[in-house]
């Protein structure tokens, strides 16, 4: 992968600036995605294929918390994008993401079992956002060291990071292990689909993305603390939507 926009890390195992082919053959891919399927997201199914349309990505991750229904859903929509159906999930040691899924992974496993449970669907195992300041669910380090041999895929640039120095630590864990640099905007909110990409020559397959990945192009700029703070509010929000739901139907406890 080469570097583009400032905030962007260089490639963690690239061969070459644009790898093979020419650029008119590369797809722009978002690996880290939510829907409204999230509990902390804002961007409605309906909207969604729009937006990514009009960021010019040609693939997309949807990688809702807990959940595959959203990518199963936009799978099924006539969008004219390419979906891999993904997951972020809670594991027992910190998030993880599983993609190209048929069936949901639930929470609360060890990361060694989930990541046991996402090749069991011949999916990949992708770690996000592995040496992140600002989350408390990213995947504790003793771990990432003793899962890194099962691991797929490593996320080199998230656009939700605070500091640029996490993503340079992720970038440099990936090329230590020899693994491919995954890259997404992580977004939640309207505004940032797009944010975060990765150019890479069709693929098809998870072979073929992990393949296409090693010859991958970053581009990517930080969102900012701001996207952060909306996030959190969005949850609330969201959540006293459910709450005055259930008290209309008399459901609340």
């Amino acid at each position: 992968m080469s570097r583009r926009l400032k905030d962007a890390p260089a490639a963690p195992i690239g061969h070459g600036a644009c790898g093979t082919g020419p650029m008119t053959d590369r797809i722009r891919l978002d690996m880290h995605m939510h829907t409204e399927y999230s509990r902390d997201s804002r961007v409605a199914l309906s909207e969604f294929a729009a937006l990514a349309r009009k960021a010019e990505l040609g693939a997309v991750c949807v990688t809702d918390h807990d959940t595959i229904e959203g990518g199963l859903r936009l799978r099924e929509m006539d969008t004219g994008l390419q979906v891999v159906v993904g997951e972020e999930i809670t594991t027992a040691d910190g998030e993880l993401v599983g993609l190209f899924l048929e069936k949901q992974i639930r929470p609360g496993l060890t990361a060694e079992t989930t990541i046991e449970h996402i090749h069991e669907q011949g999916g990949l195992a992708y770690v996000p956002h592995p040496f992140s300041r600002n989350r408390r669910r990213h995947l504790r380090r003793a771990v990432l060291d003793e899962v890194a041999p099962r691991l797929d895929i490593v996320e080199v640039f998230n656009a939700r990071e605070a500091a640029s120095s996490s993503n340079v630590q992720a970038l440099a864990f990936a090329r230590d292990h020899d693994l491919p640099g995954g890259v997404g905007s992580d977004s939640h909110r309207k505004i940032e689909i797009g944010g975060a990409y990765v150019e890479v020559a069709p693929f098809g397959t998870p072979a073929e993305l992990l393949a296409a990945l090693r010859e991958g192009k970053v581009t990517g700029t930080l969102s900012g603390l701001g996207i952060h703070v909306r996030t959190w509010i969005d949850i609330g929000r969201k959540l006293v939507t459910r709450r005055r739901g259930a008290r209309r139907a008399g459901t609340e406890p």
